[in-house]
């Protein structure tokens, strides 16, 4: 004999019936801006294994009637209730976002989670409210319904970055590296490194400051040899290759700790030519 699951499944991959079920049991400011001539059954095969097994992969779309965004309508089956439910829907939800962003799109659709219940437990025991699966759901509530923190250095003034204690380094060498005389940065780091030199540790080196880990990475000694080069081919030029000289002993030093190629790539701004060049030449010191 068929299953609940199997049996709900081959009724509502009926276009017909799927349209009857959504005209009737959508939420009317949903349902009034839907055009359901375009109704159709969407796959389901984006979502990984371990959630499609608990998820009757029953997802429609349609277009609404103004503009041009797109609905999507989950409609999930459950005979026994489940206390994360909510959560769950909200992960199948994310997913159909997500593969509608792969096809092209640059707009989020609306995903419509429905759960079709008919358990013994009546009426339905949890809530599918998804914050109120938090331990503080007042808390989440005030994160989640609002932009999330930003930390924008392009707009922190430098006073206020020179206030962040041992960040400070940090926020000032990421906030101009690219856009500021890097002899003035130089000594102000100088200054910050007296302030606030403070252990770092990682797990493949020995624990030194933040002035020592930066002279590691070829910072100091990257914009010096700039300076001397400055002497004999002008100032700016000499600034410049100190600049890239600094960004090519940074990234030495991240890929032998261990670091991802992109990520190396990301933090230095080197070009994929100087990088490839830069772990072949890692390589080769390796193997000798």
């Amino acid at each position: 004999m068929p299953s609940h699951d199997a049996i709900f499944k081959q009724f509502l991959s009926d276009i017909a019936v799927a349209r009857d079920f959504l005209t009737i049991h959508l939420p009317d400011s949903i349902r009034e801006r839907c055009d359901f001539n375009t109704l159709q059954l969407e796959s389901a095969s984006f979502i990984d294994e371990k959630l499609r097994a608990r998820i009757s992969d029953v997802l429609y779309s349609l277009h609404t009637t103004v503009g041009k965004g797109y609905i999507y309508c989950v409609i999930e089956h459950q005979s026994r209730p489940e206390k994360q439910m909510a959560f769950r829907l909200l992960r199948y939800c994310l997913a159909a976002m997500q593969q509608h962003l792969d096809q092209g799109h640059d707009r989020l659709p609306l995903v419509v989670p429905l759960l079709f219940y008919h358990g013994r437990s009546r009426p339905y025991p949890y809530s599918l409210r998804w914050l109120d699966s938090f331990a503080d759901p007042v808390l989440a509530q005030t994160l989640y319904e609002q932009p999330f923190p930003l930390v924008d250095l392009t707009v922190m003034p430098d006073d206020e970055i020179r206030t962040h204690r041992r960040m400070a380094l940090l926020e000032l060498v990421q906030k101009h590296i690219r856009t500021r005389d890097m002899l003035e940065l130089a000594r102000e780091i100088g200054l910050l490194f007296e302030r606030w030199a403070a252990p770092l540790s990682t797990g493949q080196e020995d624990i030194m400051t933040i002035a020592e880990q930066l002279k590691k990475m070829g910072f100091d000694e990257g914009i010096q040899r700039g300076i001397q080069q400055g002497l004999a081919q002008g100032l700016e030029q000499g600034i410049e290759q100190g600049m890239k000289n600094s960004a090519r002993q940074i990234a030495r030093h991240l890929l032998l700790t261990g670091m991802d190629k992109n990520s190396v790539q990301q933090a230095t701004q080197l070009e994929t030519e100087e990088l490839e060049q830069l772990i072949t030449a890692i390589q080769h010191d390796t193997q000798h």
